[in-house]
């Protein structure tokens, strides 16, 4: 008996053995030999301005007139700058087009862009096309050399704790190969309104940026982007954009020359737990309507402020962040399907979807400022709040346009949930718990009865600068 459970540990320990085997390469070296000819180093350089510095003023025949007239011009003397230049990495995604990918920010600026491949052969490229929303950029070369391109993976069957390889230019030391793992997923660095980054601790360093990130297939999963380190170097946090979000913008610079987003006319915000309680909505998901651009397709769809955007196109929303990015990938023109939460219960609608960037163009997409107050008015009792009716008095003081009505903050006690949450003096409150405000003692009498009624918080829209959003205050007991 007890032979037979020593038998059984060992088999058990073989096969964890075998898996772990199985799961964890001996060597990257076969992969990294036939992806490097694939990986490029990019140098971009902006022309210096032509205009020298001014020569100091001195009188005639003085011993200094003519040391300057001599050395200014020369670099260092006040010259002309020396050009600014960026280095960084990319790769061949089309060979026989000779179409490369790298970042934005590599070739942002750039008066030229030179392209170093694996075998030290520079060539010239020219910039097809880049987008600064999700810091990508699209090159083209002209030659006759037989160029080696490598295809994409699809980053959303990554899971954490996968293997990757990335290899770049850091520093400018040329071709380097670093491996590590998959560490998250998803991650928001606030760099853009798109971002959705894989984290990795293989080492990424300056100069690593538009450098490919690659599966144990060889495959391209990421793009390298950023890192985030305190001393400029590596700490094992880095960031790159997946393959799901860079093919599809990637392909419409290829198509059109520059990207060609969906759009739908509204601005949103995340759905807290309070906000979510203030409206009946079973959790905390979705994303909601913060403002409806006139005339937008959320408007001819009839979508209004304060409903809760759930499904796109049957996809669910499970947090406010997914939905610009679905919406951009979606085909523009084409008809979508909304499901949206209104008056305590699910509804639907169908709009057209717009391009965005049409929109920003035709100044769809705009804001206001506003000068601040100190007129006195209705203190909310328990919120921290001082408010003052709209009238032309308080329109001039805070800059408020006429289009907008409501009641306006005037004091915020910054001890208060309120300031904790950002408003301030200028704000403009247009409703409360989805009712129109006139007066700031109507405002009063919503409090109360929400008080009443059992109420926790009350939910609050918020108008700044022309820039709307909800904000859900809890109620003192």
């Amino acid at each position: 008996m007890k032979l037979i459970k020593t038998l059984s540990l060992l088999i058990i320990v073989c096969a964890f053995s075998t898996h772990v085997q199985a799961r964890t390469p001996d060597s990257f070296a076969d992969l990294a030999e036939s992806l490097l000819p694939a990986v490029v180093n990019i140098s971009s350089t902006q022309k210096p301005d032509e205009e020298q510095a001014e020569i100091p003023q001195f009188p005639p025949g003085s011993p200094f007139e003519d040391f300057f007239e001599e050395f200014m011009g020369r670099p260092g003397f006040g010259g002309p700058n020396i050009p600014q230049s960026a280095m960084g990495s990319g790769f061949v995604i089309d060979a026989e087009k000779g179409l490369i990918i790298t970042n934005n920010h590599v070739i942002q600026d750039a008066d030229e862009v030179r392209i170093t491949f694996h075998d030290d052969e520079t060539l010239t490229a020219e910039v097809i096309g880049r987008d600064e929303k999700t810091d990508i950029a699209v090159l083209k070369v002209d030659t006759d050399k037989q160029l080696t391109a490598v295809p994409f993976g699809d980053s959303d069957a990554l899971r954490v704790g996968d293997w990757i390889v990335a290899i770049g230019n850091p520093f400018g030391l040329g071709g380097t190969v670093t491996a590590g793992i998959i560490s998250a997923r998803q991650r928001d660095i606030n760099s853009g309104p798109y971002d959705d980054y894989l984290q990795t601790d293989a080492s990424i360093n300056r100069g690593n940026s538009g450098g490919p990130m690659f599966n144990l297939n060889g495959e391209v999963i990421g793009i390298n982007t950023a890192i985030f380190s305190p001393t400029g170097g590596s700490v094992g946090i880095g960031f790159a954009i997946p393959s799901s979000l860079a093919r599809p913008i990637i392909d419409q610079i290829i198509e059109y020359g520059r990207t060609r987003r969906g759009w739908i006319g509204v601005r949103i915000q995340t759905v807290s737990d309070e906000i979510a309680e203030s409206l009946g909505l079973d959790s905390a998901r979705g994303a909601m309507v913060a403002s409806v651009t006139e005339g937008g397709p959320s408007e001819a769809a009839g979508l209004k402020l304060g409903d809760i955007i759930l499904k796109f196109n049957d996809r669910d929303i499970s947090e406010m962040r997914e939905l610009p990015r679905i919406v951009a990938e979606t085909k523009i023109e084409s008809e979508a399907e909304i499901t949206f939460w209104r008056d305590g219960q699910e509804q639907t609608t169908t709009l057209t979807v717009a391009e965005l960037e049409k929109a920003e163009e035709e100044g769809l997409i705009t804001a206001e400022n506003a000068v601040p107050s100190d007129e006195q008015g209705l203190e909310l009792e328990g919120l921290g709040l001082t408010l003052l009716p709209l009238n032309e008095g308080t329109r001039g003081d805070y800059g408020i346009a006429r289009n907008i009505n409501g009641v306006v903050i005037d004091g915020v006690d910054m001890s208060s949930e309120a300031a904790r949450k950002g408003l301030d003096a200028g704000d403009v409150i247009v409703e409360i718990n989805q009712k129109p405000l006139e007066t700031p003692e109507a405002a009063q009498d919503i409090i109360t009865a929400a008080k009443e009624s059992g109420r926790a918080s009350i939910l609050l829209l918020i108008n700044r600068d022309g820039d709307v959003r909800f904000v859900a205050l809890k109620l003192a007991e």
